[in-house]
């Protein structure tokens, strides 16, 4: 049995031979909803993939036989060209299916052509190419490839089931229609095919044949004896023969015959002389139309309209009853001949636009209550009672001073304008504009809207009689096939768009209400994928809104566009591109109703119509996306910003939850391949604008901005292709962009602190949480972008720098290979090297430049050292919080600034700059160092074993088996002896500039006196110490470290070469503080030697051994001497001068 559904009578049909194939082609064409519904599932269950357009059309047609009515056809051809494309979704011919559907229709149309035996002149492959231009979303398909079409086609027809021959309704007006669409609607005389009468309909060949010869006859023997009774000389008589004979005899006499007929019309007020007049020319009219002869034609038109009064600037004073005849006659015309009245529609629409304006006379309606008028010729309309007859001169048709008895008159003679007939005839030229062919309605509405325009023109009364129509014609219009509908909105979309954007408000409001209504209608047809009626259709709302500032039609579009969102959802698909368009350039509105609004739609559509309507919005989501980032970027309404940021990030749960719909769709990028469409339609989008608003917005919304596009990283991260990853850091890595920075140096600054500063961190959290995949990816950019951090003059992003290098290389070094351990060096090596601030040794005051005084006075002889006056260069470092993140408020400007406006002099001094750069440097510097402490051994350990080694020396019980918890929870393990002797380089180049600068004492004192850093001389003491600190950590770990014997020996040579270099500069200070400054550092030395075996101990204290003599000279601190004695008691037992103290034997020997 058969099943009801669709599917089931589209598979019978498909399979059933039997059946009449003309039935099935008009079951499948009929508009019913459920034999769509069956021609749907029938073209479905065809498979175009991997056939060519001709194929796969013969394909289709073979089935059945091609329903008689246009609209039918257009049904099925617009299903086979969506079809077409969704089987073949990686061709690239085609931009969309609207090129397919009317490629479709130049093959059916060629076909009859060719292989036609009732067309005599067949087209030539040039003119079927012509043809076919600009069909291609504007551009020509390939010449080659319609070449191939027409050779195909000329060597075997589309054939059907059981057809004899391939018959189209209508027998040339799709080709018309085709020709006419791509030849920019110009006259197509090499291509046209001569029309036959429509009298074949009415009995058969012979009968009709046999009719016209002995008429012929008879006029031909009538024509003879008249012409013999009137001429008295003789001459042979020819008789036509030929229809075709009438054109060359209409061309030589029909100068005459229009003399003839327009002196009849103008000189005599006979109404049977006129009515002749007015049939002759309505048959010349006709002729000339059939014979598609222009000029004449519009010479006979021009000369009607002329008598009708109407258009002509001696007013309608004169109105006669002939003239209203010719109006009647005219009406006629454009009944009986539309469509072959081209150009002529001018005229003729003029009239009629006149026309109303006399009925309303006619009526006698005041001119001030006309809702526009032509424009004036005796000045502007007035309203006084006196000057009443002059309100008609306004209206520019009639003379100067008339009297209202006149005017009485004159009303009375053009009341007939207003009679029913006149009224009923006009109505049907626009009614009956439905039957006009695909060229001549393009015609019908061109001229139409040129009127319109004209009406529209005047500044004071603009008329809308015209625009009124074109909206009416519009709905009537509407049911054509999409392929003359298109031609026609061209025109009416193109008027729209001037309309519209009219300086007169009431005009641009009816012409977007218009638009509205007619939209409404247009959406309620719906339609299939790939096509992009809809988008062409909505397209004037755009514009408007582009081109008109005025709030309250901006405001009325925004309106329109809600509606239309509200009630058809369920039918737009293309129509979604305009529509965000719309919301797009209100969204940069600064009017609160407007944006509101428009802000409002976009989160109904976001929130709600995605959701139920997903795959018929996916070609605008990035519009959506983009639109979004509009409104976030709108300075004016903050919550907006906030708002819409919120919904950029609910766009990315549609394309996490619907990866299948973006893999799935297809459109002009066809070159992407499907597994990638996800990340181009979807994650790219939305990543890349909220980068946009990154870069444009407000802290605060950009700040919510990052956090959002970093969320999102996190959140979705997991489903990235490597190479998505790289596309999206190209973005990310834009913050950092000089270019795109701001000029202003406070903006700037800002700009760093905040927004610099919390990208970086969060760069380094997502490669912590993605760190396989983007270990190859990212981490030379991360290392790149920290080292150009740490080069900007910004003590906050400096620091952030090193920072992240810390938490980044301590987060994830475990995983790290030898070849990334190499990276991390070298760039801890670049920093290094490019922020030893160099400058502080070699800066000299600028000769003849007087430094600012000190700023209090100090006895010179205090500055000779490096003195509790000294200041040291770190002191305005802020601590590290416990997550190892520097503690910076957001908005706050770098401390370097604040350090800076304190001395007042810095305006004067160019060298201030330079000094809070070098400040800077020496903030890094000590960064550096802690970070190499904190990457090596962990953070806070090296804290701890200082403070236990205190308490030790302090308890004067060093058992020396200080163990520290977190001993290997650093990164010591991985790294090799050479990528620590690297470091170690880096450290003691620090430790020996900081001893070089606090040596100098001349030039710290030149500093100091030039306004560096304070009130007292500048000093690098904590940099001195720390980096020799982190050294001998470094190399005494190393030193009892069994799996690195094979680098002992190098690493006792560098132990005695540095730690006897250290003792020496100890014992060269002079400064009481900068001795106490090395008291730790003694500590942990001493400690550390202590530890160590006695083969080794002997090996250092006999280096030492003098050194240390030395020091006990100095007014040391207990716990220092509490150590030191300790040694010296080693040294008895271990050089065996002395037996060793019973409340020694606890020490341990390794």
């Amino acid at each position: 049995m058969l099943g009801t559904t669709p599917e089931d009578i589209a598979q019978f049909l498909h399979q059933e031979e039997r059946l009449d194939s003309t039935q099935v082609g008009e079951f499948l064409g009929d508009n019913d909803k459920f034999n769509k519904e069956v021609m749907y599932a029938y073209v479905d269950q065809h498979d175009f993939s991997g056939k060519d357009f001709v194929s796969a059309l013969r394909m289709f047609l073979e089935g059945f036989r091609l329903p008689g009515e246009a609209q039918k056809i257009d049904r099925l051809m617009e299903k086979f060209a969506a079809r077409y494309l969704e089987c073949n979704q990686g061709q690239t011919l085609f931009a969309s299916a609207d090129t397919a559907y009317v490629l479709a229709y130049s093959i059916i149309m060629l076909t009859t052509d060719l292989h036609s035996p009732q067309v005599k002149n067949k087209m030539t492959k040039e003119q079927y190419i012509k043809m076919n231009r600009g069909i291609n979303d504007s551009k020509d398909l390939p010449e080659e490839y319609l070449s191939a079409i027409y050779n195909e086609i000329a060597g075997k027809k589309i054939s059907m089931k059981e057809t004899k021959e391939l018959t189209i309704p209508t027998k040339s007006a799709i080709y018309n229609e085709i020709a006419g669409k791509k030849i920019s609607m110009k006259e197509t005389k090499e291509l046209t095919i001569p029309t036959k009468s429509s009298k074949q309909n009415v009995a058969s060949e012979k009968q009709r044949r046999l009719l016209y010869n002995l008429e012929m006859e008879q006029m031909a023997k009538t024509a003879k004896a008249l012409m013999e009774a009137v001429s008295h000389v003789q001459a042979p008589f020819t008789s036509a023969t030929h229809l075709e004979h009438v054109r060359p005899m209409f061309k030589l006499a029909w100068t005459p015959f229009l003399a003839a007929f327009s002196v009849g019309l103008q000189d005599c007020d006979d109404t049977e002389v006129a009515s002749l007049c007015l049939e002759g020319i309505r048959c010349a009219i006709r002729i000339a139309c059939i014979f598609s002869i222009q000029l004449e034609r519009d010479a006979y038109v021009q000369a009607l309209a002329r008598f009708t009064l109407l258009t002509v600037s001696s007013g309608i004073t004169e109105m006669k009853q002939k003239n209203i005849d010719t109006i009647k006659t005219l009406i006629t015309v454009a009944h009986t001949d539309g469509n072959y009245l081209g150009n002529s529609w001018h005229e003729i629409l003029k009239c009629i636009s006149q026309l109303e304006l006399a009925q309303l006379i006619g009526t006698g309606v005041k001119p001030r209550y006309i809702s526009g008028t032509v424009r004036g010729r005796e000045g502007s309309l007035t309203g006084t009672k006196d000057q009443a007859p002059d309100e008609f001169a306004g209206l520019g048709l009639v003379g100067g001073n008339v009297d209202w008895k006149q005017i009485a008159s004159i009303q009375e003679s053009i009341g007939e304008t207003s009679s029913q007939s006149v009224v009923v005839a006009v109505d049907r030229i626009f009614t009956g504009s439905t039957r006009l062919d695909g060229n001549a309605i393009v015609d019908f509405v061109r001229w139409l809207c040129a009127v319109s325009m004209d009406e529209l023109l005047s500044t004071t009364h603009p008329r809308m009689f015209s625009l009124q129509k074109i909206v009416e014609i519009s709905y009537y219009n509407m049911g054509r096939i999409r392929l003359q509908w298109s031609r026609i909105w061209e025109v009416i979309g193109d008027h729209f768009n001037k309309v519209g954007c009219n300086p007169n408000e009431d005009v641009a409001i009816f012409a977007v209400d218009s638009l509205r209504q007619l939209s409404m209608k247009f959406l309620e047809k719906g339609e299939l994928a790939n096509f992009r009626f809809q988008k062409d259709f909505l397209r004037p709302f755009e514009h408007i809104m582009k081109r008109n500032r005025s709030p309250t039609i901006r405001d009325m579009v925004v309106r329109c566009i809600a509606q239309m969102v509200n009630s058809q959802a369920a039918n737009i698909r293309s129509g979604w591109k305009n529509i965000f368009s719309v919301f797009h350039l209100a969204a940069s509105d600064q009017d609160e109703s407007i944006v509101e609004l428009a802000f409002q739609t976009t989160g109904h559509i976001v929130t709600l119509v995605f959701e139920k309507h997903f795959p018929a919005t996916i070609d605008s989501f990035q519009d959506a996306v983009k639109c979004l980032s509009e409104f976030a970027c709108n300075a004016a309404f903050p919550d907006t910003s906030m708002e819409a940021i919120r919904l950029i990030r609910h766009c990315a749960k549609y394309v996490s939850d619907r990866p299948q719909a973006f893999k799935e769709y297809t459109s002009d990028d066809m070159n992407v391949a499907p597994e990638d469409r996800v990340w181009v339609r979807g994650w790219f989008p939305i990543l890349f604008e909220l980068s946009c608003i990154i870069n444009r917005c407000k802290l605060d919304v950009r700040t919510r901005g990052l956090t959002v596009m970093f969320e999102i990283m996190k959140t979705y991260g997991h489903t990235y292709e490597k190479h998505w990853w790289q596309d999206l850091f190209r973005i990310v890595f834009r913050i950092f962009d000089n270019m795109k920075l701001p000029e202003q140096q406070t903006e700037k600054a800002e700009w760093m602190t905040t927004t610099c500063n919390h990208a970086l961190y969060a760069i380094c959290d997502v490669f912590t949480q993605y760190l396989e995949v983007l270990s190859d990816v990212l981490l030379d950019d991360i290392f790149a972008q920290l080292y150009w951090c740490v080069q900007q003059d910004n003590e906050q992003l400096a620091r952030s720098g090193t920072n992240c290098l810390e938490n980044v290389v301590i987060l994830n070094g475990e995983k790290f290979t030898l070849e990334i351990w190499d990276k991390t060096c070298n760039c801890t090596l670049d920093i290094f090297k490019t922020t030893i601030p160099h400058a502080l040794l070699t800066w000299r005051p600028a000769s003849g430049e007087t430094a600012p005084p000190p700023l209090s006075p100090v006895n010179e002889k205090q500055l000779d050292t490096v003195s509790q006056k000294s200041v040291d260069i770190h002191d305005s470092i802020q601590p590290r919080s416990a997550d190892n993140r520097q503690q910076a408020p957001l908005a706050s400007v770098s401390t370097v600034n604040e350090e800076a406006s304190k001395i007042k002099s810095i305006a004067k001094f160019p060298e201030q700059k330079l000094f809070a750069a070098l400040l800077i440097k020496c903030v890094v510097q000590l960064e550096l160092i802690q970070t190499i402490d904190n990457i090596v051994f962990f953070p806070a350990t090296s804290k701890k074993e200082d403070a236990e080694n205190l308490a030790a020396a302090q308890r004067d019980a060093v058992d020396f088996e200080v163990r520290v918890d977190t001993q290997d929870q650093g990164m010591y393990r991985f790294l090799t002896s050479q990528q620590l002797f690297k470091l170690l380089d880096c450290l003691l180049e620090s430790h020996r500039f900081a001893k070089a600068f606090n040596s100098n004492n001349e030039q710290r004192t030149a500093l100091w006196k030039a306004g560096f850093k304070g009130k007292s001389k500048p000093n690098l003491l904590k940099q001195e110490t720390s980096s020799l600190a982190c050294g001998l950590r470094i190399l005494f770990r190393m030193y009892t470290d069994e799996s690195r014997a094979s680098a002992w020996d190098e690493v006792q040579q560098r132990l005695l070469n540095v730690c006897s270099e250290a003792l020496s500069y100890f014992l060269t200070l002079t400064s009481e503080s900068h001795r106490e400054a090395w008291t730790n550092l003694l500590l942990l030395f001493l400690t550390k030697v202590l530890k160590i075996s006695d083969d080794r101990f002997k090996a250092h204290a006999s280096f030492y051994y003098p050194l240390l003599c030395e020091i006990m000279q100095f007014d040391l601190i207990p716990e220092l001497r509490a150590v030191l004695r300790r040694f010296f008691l080693r040294i008895g037992v271990v050089f065996q001068i002395s037996q060793p103290p019973e409340q020694e034997l606890g020490i341990n020997k390794q």
